[in-house]
């Protein structure tokens, strides 16, 4: 079969740009993501392996489980941490239920986010709504409260707009445990039973990018060391949902590389042109329509074959005749009622035949009708000048 050549340009198309794609300089992606598996500016994938020597374990385990899945089906020691570090902490009333016993048992959690939910914000008595943009300052400047972790000049993130800090409603029962350089906090600490939570706005601070900067590299150890060392948790359900690299299906690969989702873009938008364009410039089938049959000269012929096989040579002669004197009368409008040469003459000049075959067939006609028996060889002569008429004629 020939191979269709839209079907293999599609198919060089694609294969053409992932090599393009595969091999050339990749841009710095600076998509905060928060991933501990990710190697760009803004996952955490250097925190992630640092933290196992900062909380003095052999292993941090991940956690791929919503809050309550994870709390209400895994026994945890007490004490021990749990850390999230996200864009946008997410709980729902389950999560965040199981998530204020886990703390009140003895046990320490540790939240960095941006956006925070507002009934976890209501249980624990602080705000952390985005402020208006006339806050914002990229310059801005962050100091830890505590003098022993203080450090001159304080930190800049300078990626983090400034606009982002707590607002505290309960004094008595929070601890601010860092600033802005507008007094503003940004970091709170707050008990709860007998565990606490640590609240921190500016996730960005524990991403790649500042932990490998020496000027910012200290602060998220400074910041994870309110966290007692003991068996720690870190949460990528918030980041990646419940399914790691293994259990992850093809298509869930193909959308987390970029050129491989471009590709898949290209063959779903080819085909659909392929089967539009395609589809027009085919030709539908053509039904095969075979021409109508005489099926009564069919059933003639069927009849002449039965009469001859029959030895009825008379009987067919007789019949021959008068189906051919019937073509006659339809065909020219002749009277066969008198086969004379008034006849004779017309048949010649209607069917334009010369008068002397004229005058032989008129012959024989009238020859088989007045015999009283005709042989075989009287119906071969007579088939035989009227097969030549129906030629010629």
């Amino acid at each position: 079969m020939k191979p269709n050549k839209y079907l293999i340009l599609l198919l060089v198309t694609v294969a053409a740009y992932v090599l393009f794609e595969y091999y050339r300089p990749k841009p710095l992606d600076w998509t905060p993501t928060y991933q501990n598996d990710d190697k760009i500016p803004f996952g955490t994938q250097a925190l992630y392996e640092m933290l196992p020597d900062i909380m003095q374990q052999p292993t941090v385990r991940l956690v791929r489980l919503p809050v309550y899945n994870f709390l209400t089906d895994t026994t945890l020691p007490t004490p021990s941490n749990f850390v999230f570090i996200s864009q946008q902490f997410r709980a729902d009333p389950n999560d965040l239920k199981q998530l204020l016993a886990y703390v009140a048992r003895g046990n320490n959690v540790l939240i960095t986010a941006y956006d925070l939910p507002d009934t976890l914000e209501a249980s624990l008595g602080f705000n952390a709504e985005e402020k208006r943009p006339a806050y914002a300052d990229s310059t801005l400047r962050h100091y830890f409260v505590n003098p022993q972790l203080r450090k001159p000049g304080g930190y800049k993130f300078f990626h983090d707009d400034g606009r982002n800090f707590l607002t505290i409603k309960d004094a008595r029962a929070i601890t601010v445990l860092g600033r802005n350089a507008r007094s503003e906090p940004v970091f709170i600490k707050i008990q709860y039973g007998r565990g606490q939570f640590l609240i921190h706005n500016l996730p960005l601070a524990f991403t790649n990018y500042y932990i490998l900067d020496p000027k910012t590299s200290d602060y998220a150890v400074k910041a994870l060391a309110y966290l007692p060392a003991g068996p720690t948790y870190w949460d990528e359900y918030q980041k990646q949902g419940r399914f790691d690299e293994e259990q992850q299906s093809i298509f869930r690969y193909i959308w987390s590389q970029p050129a491989l989702n471009w590709a898949y873009y290209i063959v779903v938008f080819g085909l659909i042109l392929f089967a539009f364009f395609a589809g027009k410039r085919t030709q539908r089938v053509i039904p095969v329509i075979e021409t109508p049959r005489n099926t009564s000269l069919d059933f003639v012929k069927t009849i002449g074959r039965l009469y001859f096989q029959q030895g009825q040579h008379d009987n067919l002669a007789r019949k021959k005749v008068l189906y051919f004197l019937a073509n006659l009368r339809d065909r020219y409008g002749l009277n066969t009622n008198s086969l004379d040469s008034e006849f004779t003459g017309l048949l010649a000049h209607k069917s334009g035949i010369s008068h002397e075959e004229a005058d032989e067939l008129v012959r024989l006609l009238n020859q088989a009708q007045q015999r009283v028996w005709l042989s075989e060889q009287d119906l071969l002569t007579l088939n035989a000048a009227i097969e030549k008429f129906n030629q010629t004629a």
